[in-house]
């Protein structure tokens, strides 16, 4: 990644295997550009590979967690072709893909504006926490847009019904009616933010990572689709795997001996 990408995404990480990935935009209140989104997919698709990594934090500097695209951005793609068009969008694509699909536990950290396109970044993490004040909106239709790239990631944390209110009005709401909604699992005030996040990471720490990272996967592969003889073998096979290997004896072990259980990283 280079010097001037990697400034828009700032990557920390702590000895106990926490990443922090913090959007690095401030004065622009983290809006997206060209170079965020392939920051930010660099950042993830590596951390998600990354051996010792535990779980991944997203957060943001400032006063808003992101408020969607940048305006110099959206004046470029209004003078793009068909085909740049596709490219920029397919990019975007791949980031929520990419936040989606990480292997590792992720978190959203939410505060102040979460608009468009940062609408999707928390509906591609697997938890997500907001202050009271966080605003959340899917304005596209006002701009003669629509929330297509992200609309399986909003649908799936939110619900059709729910879709198709907000995507429709692209009325603002709030971070309770964000988690009525589903698109959030907790709200705090903004002094417990850390609070809140640091909670989930100390209880995710008591998992095993290899467990972790095959539930997630275990999610996507059953979510959607009807029961049948093929889920079924395919959901057997995916627990008598687990039994077998290493951490899933470790933890039966543990259990049994009454002690904590020791996970390789």
């Amino acid at each position: 990644m280079s010097d001037s990408l990697a400034k828009t995404v700032l990557v920390e990480r702590r000895a106990d295997g926490v990443a922090f990935v913090t959007l690095n935009r401030p004065a622009l209140h983290n809006a997206f550009n060209e170079a965020m989104i392939a920051a930010l997919t660099d950042a993830v698709a590596a951390l998600g590979r990354e051996e010792g990594v535990r779980a991944l934090v997203l957060r943001a500097e400032g006063k808003s967690f992101s408020a969607g695209a940048d305006l110099d951005w959206m004046k470029r793609m209004a003078a793009y072709g068909p085909e740049e068009n596709l490219a920029d969008a397919r990019a975007l694509a791949r980031l929520m893909r990419a936040l989606n699909d990480c292997p590792k536990p992720t978190i959203a950290r939410v505060q102040g504006a979460a608009f468009g396109g940062g609408v999707g970044l928390v509906a591609c993490c697997d938890m997500a926490v907001a202050a009271e004040g966080a605003q959340f909106c899917l304005s596209e239709v006002r701009l003669g847009l629509i929330p297509a790239v992200i609309s399986p990631y909003v649908i799936a944390a939110m619900g059709a019904r729910a879709a198709r209110r907000w995507f429709l009005t692209a009325e603002r709401f709030d971070a309770a009616e964000a988690l009525r909604n589903g698109l959030l699992h907790q709200v705090t005030p903004p002094d417990g933010l850390d609070a809140a996040v640091e909670a989930w990471l100390a209880r995710l720490g008591e998992g095993a990572p290899g467990a972790q990272a095959e539930a997630k996967a275990l999610i996507f592969a059953v979510a959607g689709h009807p029961l049948s003889e093929a889920l079924e073998e395919d959901t057997a096979r995916r627990i008598a795997r687990r039994r077998a290997a290493p951490e899933g004896r470790e933890g039966v072990a543990a259990f049994l001996e009454k002690r904590a259980p020791v996970w390789g990283v």
